[in-house]
């Protein structure tokens, strides 16, 4: 089939490459020259394993171009995915003036007809709007050019992202006629999972709920960490035995020091404006943002209780990003650790394999290692915020050596309290008492 993806972001650049790598004639629209300039020559504004390697094999192939000329492309598709960004306003809201211009665009220029598919991740009823404004410009041309909306959110998990597009363990699709339920089984027709085919509105609910669900997941561990250590409890046998109840499973039950990401925070608050909007407030959101947003605090204090001033004190961030296998920064915890530890005049160095660069440009006095054991030289404790391979799995006792005193606070229950202990650390974790 003849696809445009038009957004060339995360999600985009990912929906473009699987489906170009599933057969399909793919046309990834962006109207930022720079942008399209760099994923011309397969050079990604992200770090996501695999992508870039498609990217630049369907490029090569001819069966993936990259382009700004819309007009052109919607000319050549008959199915056109909306992939743009859908960012926090300052009240929690979803912006959607990227979403609605694009839907302007396409009403002002298609000639053909169209399936339109929002994955973009958008509050209930912006199906319903885009049909609208894609109407009203049509009706403003006089023309009559049929077309569909259908709600296909994405659920991709970053460091993961290409995986879940090309394999994909769930496909919602929200529509509102046979023709658009039929093009979207044609598109899907090679796949083995479950599709779910619902309303829009039912589809632009699950996303929001997914994700609203797993940080509640969260926050829920994390608060009852807090509580294991007071009562000489370990959390991580605690989840462990939760987790085998199959109605709980083992999943986002990780105690550490709080979730990030680009999605997360964003689709918690927007999902609590469309509460207030409609006069049913989210209190259980609310208590979980508020665990999220105490929690690094409370791990902080550990380090402050064992070493006693900060001041001029010499402390590592292992880890940069919110999680491992992406440079992904946004509202990562190691942000809100940096930030209390410089306020008290701390000497911070700090590693990452992926998100440095990003790190360093938001906070240009702190010093970047190029390894683990370089960041760890001469610190006086070292803090793991995000459990790469390639931090966990270091030179332990070497790593020791190098350190001027040998207190480690693990934020991810990554590693092994026992054997730490037995190289000498003095090491605290999160919800592990002793």
């Amino acid at each position: 089939m003849n696809i445009a993806v038009i957004g060339g972001g995360y999600v985009g650049v990912t929906t473009s490459v699987a489906f170009a790598h599933s057969g399909h004639r793919v046309y990834l629209v962006d109207n930022n020259p720079h942008k399209l300039a760099h994923l011309s020559n397969a050079q990604l504004p992200f770090y996501e394993e695999g992508v870039k390697a498609l990217l630049q094999t369907h490029v090569d192939s001819g069966n993936l171009t990259i382009t700004d000329d819309l007009t052109a492309t919607l000319h050549h598709s008959s199915i056109v995915f909306i992939t743009v960004g859908t960012p926090s306003q300052a009240n929690g809201q979803a912006d959607l003036s990227f979403v609605n211009a694009v839907a302007r665009q396409i009403g002002q220029t298609m000639q053909n007809e169209q399936t339109i598919v929002i994955k973009s991740t958008v509050p209930v009823g912006t199906g319903k709007r885009v049909k609208e404004i894609i109407a009203m410009e049509l009706t403003r041309r006089n023309v009559d050019i049929p077309f569909e909306i259908v709600s296909n959110p994405e659920f991709l998990r970053e460091g993961k992202a290409l995986y879940d597009a090309l394999y994909p363990n769930r496909i919602v699709i929200g529509y509102d006629s046979k023709k658009a339920k039929a093009v979207m089984e044609q598109l899907y027709n090679d796949t083995n999972d479950s599709i779910l085919f619902t309303s829009i509105n039912n589809a632009e609910m699950i996303k929001y709920a997914s994700n609203a669900f797993l940080a509640t997941k969260i926050s829920f561990v994390n608060e009852l960490a807090r509580l294991c250590e007071r009562v000489d409890a370990d959390i991580t046998v605690v989840t462990e035995g939760m987790g085998q109840d199959k109605r709980i499973s083992p999943l986002f039950l990780q105690a550490g020091v709080g979730y990030g990401g680009s999605c997360f925070p964003k689709d918690l608050q927007a999902l609590q404006q469309i509460g207030q909007k409609y006069g049913t407030p989210m209190t259980i959101l609310q208590a979980v943002e508020n665990v999220n947003h105490t929690q690094v605090n409370w791990f902080l204090d550990k380090v402050s209780q064992r070493l006693g001033s900060l001041h001029n004190k010499h402390i590592t961030l292992l880890g940069l990003a919110f999680k491992p296998g992406t440079d992904d920064i946004r509202s990562a915890p190691s942000i809100l650790v940096i930030s209390q530890l410089l306020a008290q005049e701390v000497q911070v160095t700090v590693y990452d394999p992926q998100a440095t660069s990003h790190i360093k440009k938001r906070f240009p006095t702190i010093h970047c290692a190029t390894t683990p054991l370089e960041a760890l030289h001469d610190a006086h404790a070292a803090i793991l915020v995000t459990e790469w391979p390639e931090i966990v799995n270091i030179d332990w006792k070497q790593a020791k050596s190098f350190m001027k005193e040998s207190n480690l606070f693990d934020g991810r229950n990554a590693l092994s309290p026992h054997y730490m202990k037995q190289l000498g650390f003095h090491y605290e974790g999160v919800g592990i008492h002793g």
